[in-house]
């Protein structure tokens, strides 16, 4: 029986989407980079690698691809194009992430089980629903467009998320295989004239109100506005990145062993989990780091990248030994803004791929980049909350955002495995207190 999916209406960006062919060819345009993008990201992985789930908060390889094709056929397809017939109707429950309007899921936990169907099947649904797609957009009438247009362009970033996530994920799951293989090779060699985070530089940031949150005729997620105004106390928010050396430091110092840095829920991790290092740190027997597991397989360990996967709970405890603080939201991004550098020109798909936090360039000034995008996510102290007078989107897209804002912490910026394009000041990225396995570290902020 073919699903029956309900129109699924978005709120729109504030700038009307255009109905001109050449407005719609440019955003076919933009899907197929995002598209092709993905492809690429996978491209040195076997069938073998896309099949793998190693734990129940990462997906396989194989699911992301057919995941993010499942979102423009339940999203677009089938509620917008008239006579649409799914690909297969039996994807809707394998590949639904958790949108229960959309009907029932295969459980997540579970992915890793779906052997069937094979990956050539899911290159071929890929394909399929790419060829519908670009059918849709230059052949619908304008109604159906207009509709579609703000999905289609949710549909996009969506996949972009999955960029990142897919490479999270498969490193995870390469992490554990004892042959500690890299999934991709000929890692870039330090530039000239790099050097390591740390340092005492600070952007102040006065007492005050300002301006947070998305405005303007670009691009964003619900939950990222309304745009609205908050007062800071005045306060001072670090340049730099914090470094593996300056994290070094924290362990050296006995940082794990030390109750009192630590909040309770995060000591209790500690203690439960046998946390001693970040993700994927391997310790000599002095207790040192010595090794670093990557997507570039293990290799020595680099004093001067700035630290990554680190869980909110460790970020919390190296800023109370560090005598800071974490910024909340509304701080980092306010002197993110003072700071600049996000990739706001950058086409979705441009740019090469290096997942790999590198340390900080050198201006020609010999300023050190701030970082506050494309290296990691940074952890703050703000607890994911809807802004003031939030409204979740109608319909199935309503579940996109709203429905986990508790029990979660915002990273602010972007990270080495997020997609150019897709970071600007006001994204607001979630993770509960304890995850690791993303490219997540801290910068320190301080009270004036």
């Amino acid at each position: 029986m073919t699903p029956q999916i309900p129109p699924d209406p978005l709120a729109p960006t504030p700038a009307p989407a255009s109905e001109s062919p050449a407005a719609r060819q440019a955003l076919l345009r933009q899907i197929r980079a995002v598209r092709a993008h993905t492809l690429q990201r996978v491209a040195t992985l076997s069938a073998e690698d896309m099949a793998l789930q190693s734990m129940a908060d990462a997906s396989p390889t194989k699911w992301h691809l057919a995941h993010t094709t499942w979102f423009f056929e339940a999203l677009v397809l089938c509620p917008h194009q008239p006579g649409y017939q799914p690909v297969d109707a039996r994807y809707f429950k394998l590949f639904n992430s958790y949108y229960e309007s959309l009907g029932p899921r295969h459980p997540r936990p579970q992915r890793g089980l779906l052997s069937r169907p094979s990956l050539d099947e899911v290159r071929a649904y890929r394909n399929a629903v790419d060829q519908a797609l670009a059918r849709f957009i230059e052949q619908a009438d304008d109604d159906s467009w207009a509709a579609a247009a703000p999905l289609l362009l949710l549909g996009l970033h969506h996949e972009q998320q999955h960029q990142e996530l897919l490479l999270t994920d498969i490193a995870h799951a390469l992490s554990l295989n004892p042959l500690r293989p890299a999934c991709l090779a000929d890692e870039p060699a330090a530039g000239a004239g790099l050097h390591g985070g740390g340092g005492a530089e600070w952007i102040e940031l006065p007492h005050g109100e300002i301006g947070i949150g998305h405005a303007g005729t670009g691009f964003s997620f619900d939950n990222e506005t309304p745009a609205h105004r908050v007062q800071l106390q005045a306060c001072a928010v670090a340049r730099a990145l914090v470094s593996n050396r300056d994290y070094a430091a924290f362990i050296a110092d006995g940082g794990y062993r030390r109750p009192e840095l630590w909040l309770s829920d995060g000591w209790a991790a500690v203690q439960s989990l046998g946390w001693q290092a970040p993700l994927y740190w391997a310790l000599d027997e002095r207790g040192a780091p010595s090794h670093q597991f990557t997507l570039y397989g293990e290799r020595p360990w680099r004093a001067d990248e700035p630290v990554c996967h680190l869980s909110f709970y460790e970020a919390a405890a190296y800023a109370e030994w560090a005598g800071a603080r974490l910024p909340t939201e509304f701080e980092w991004e306010a002197a993110a803004r003072l700071a600049g550098g996000a990739h706001a020109g950058a086409e979705p798909g441009d740019g090469p791929i290096d997942p790999q936090p590198r340390a900080a360039s050198l201006d020609a000034a010999g300023r050190r980049d701030p970082q506050f995008f494309g290296a990691v996510w940074q952890w703050t102290r703000s607890s994911y909350d809807p802004y003031p007078r939030f409204r979740p989107m109608a319909g199935a897209v309503g579940e996109y955002n709203g429905k986990f804002m508790v029990g979660q912490l915002v990273l602010r910026g972007s990270s080495c495995a997020t997609p150019r394009g897709h970071a600007r000041p006001s994204y607001r990225n979630f993770f509960p207190p304890t995850a690791r396995w993303q490219f997540s570290g801290l910068r320190l902020a301080r009270d004036l």
